[in-house]
């Protein structure tokens, strides 16, 4: 038996996941996740570990493996370390295991990541930070509007007649909503345009992997907007040669932090088995 957690730092948010990993079975013992807000993105890594032993009633000893991914690679308590396109891939596989693809929708960038059966990275593209397909642009646009986040998604599916925001830069696309809004356009028109598109610029991302048919799953921050997952549906049923499935999970947002520890049970019984044999020899 193998217990190993997984510390996923972002650009927002601190996510942590504790797994038990024996006979080839994934048990989730414990999460937890934090906001950083302007604080040591370091030391809430270890606030956010103890939560995640505390709630699964452990000690840091019971831990065979800490495995940290993103901006983790400093914090001083961990095992080893991940990049996140790989444990994104993991996470994916882990939450569905007909995923074929990730689409990781973070605070400043969105990432496609095309994997195998067992969340192996095939290919992999990311959009550039400028650009205005970001969970921090949306967040901008819903302080300007007025409306909390947890509003975005069901807004923008009652939108109508959306108007597509032209920019890629996040900037200039700011500028396009406060002139829709001084046109008189609907919060929700205009929610939905902006979904639409991110949504074009996600699906170009996909197509670019080679993603063509099978599930993708999204996860990242902004794995739970509904207005987002509408609007990537509705974008890649317009594309002739793309057949694709747009999942996401209610803990997509812990992906990366899932295939960390993942990955970091798998890394710690390779070790084991190599002690083992080099003990026997």
């Amino acid at each position: 038996m193998t217990v190993a957690a997984g510390i996923d730092i972002g650009t927002s948010t601190i996510k942590a996941a504790l797994f038990k990993v024996e006979n080839g079975e994934e048990v989730w013992l414990s999460r937890h996740l934090m906001r950083i807000r302007q604080r040591d993105p370091l030391e809430l890594a270890r606030v956010v570990y103890d939560a995640v032993l505390e709630d699964a009633k452990m000690r840091p000893d019971d831990v065979d493996y800490v495995a940290t991914t993103g901006e983790g690679e400093s914090v001083p308590f961990h095992t080893g370390h991940f990049y996140s396109m790989t444990t994104h891939a993991r996470g994916a596989i882990h939450l569905d295991p007909e995923s074929r693809a990730a689409l990781d929708i973070g605070a400043l960038h969105g990432r496609a990541i095309l994997i195998d059966q067992r969340g192996k990275v095939l290919s992999y593209k990311m959009t550039s930070q400028c650009a205005s397909g970001s969970g921090q642009f949306l967040e901008n646009i819903a302080r300007y509007l007025g409306i909390a986040q947890e509003e975005i998604g069901s807004l923008s599916c009652q939108g109508k007649n959306p108007e597509v925001v032209s920019s890629i830069c996040a900037v200039l696309a700011e500028t396009d909503v406060i002139n829709m809004v001084s046109r008189g356009i609907s919060t929700p028109d205009i929610l939905k345009g902006i979904h639409l598109s991110m949504a074009a610029r996600l699906s170009k991302l996909l197509k670019s992997i080679g993603a063509r048919d099978g599930v993708v799953m999204v996860t990242g921050g902004l794995a739970l907007d509904s207005g987002l997952i509408a609007a990537l549906e509705e974008d890649i049923s317009h594309i002739k040669d793309m057949s694709i499935a747009v999942r996401s999970h209610p803990e997509s947002i812990y992906a990366g932090a899932i295939g960390a520890a993942l990955w970091g049970a798998f890394r710690h019984e390779k070790l084991a088995a190599g002690s083992r044999v080099s003990r026997a020899a």
